[in-house]
């Protein structure tokens, strides 16, 4: 089942989609059975809520996590486990599309990601979300991979 998204790129689609999975496949982070995929089942997100987020044309797929336990990282917030962007759409607009849903079902909540500068092929790892207006915090997670956060406007 697809539901369209009004006003944007993206369309929510269930964890285990094949399409969304095919993109994955294509990410640095990929590893076979990789995110809690469990033996003979398609999906690939991993536990906890989730929202899987596919372009129209299949050129982008974005991820959001949120745990519903403590994070060994400490972490707070919903993650974007997996984003990657093929097409024309900026992928500073598709993120800014991206935290609007987040936002929508998680209000208030401080979105993260990590970037493995390593694996990327980039002179700025995360550069899209800092067009994005996210932050890149100082310290690095424990693997030493790159922290990016965005925090809701406060209104008021």
């Amino acid at each position: 089942m697809i539901q369209l998204l009004v006003d944007g790129h993206w369309l929510t689609v269930r964890d285990g989609d094949a399409r969304a999975l095919a993109i994955f496949k294509q990410h640095y982070s990929y590893r076979h059975r990789a995110h809690g995929q469990l033996r003979g089942s398609s999906t690939f997100v991993g536990q906890g809520e989730k929202m899987v987020l596919l372009t129209a044309d299949l050129s982008a797929l974005f991820v959001w996590q949120r745990s519903t336990v403590e994070r060994r990282d400490h972490q707070e917030g919903a993650r974007c486990s997996i984003f990657r962007n093929t097409g024309a759409v900026l992928s500073s607009t598709l993120i800014t599309e991206a935290e609007s849903l987040a936002w929508a079902r998680w209000p208030g909540l401080r979105l993260f990601t990590y970037v493995n500068a390593g694996r990327i092929r980039s002179t700025n790892p995360g550069y899209c979300f800092l067009m994005a207006g996210w932050t890149r915090l100082s310290q690095r997670s424990p693997g030493g991979l790159v922290i990016l956060e965005k925090l809701p406007l406060v209104t008021g």
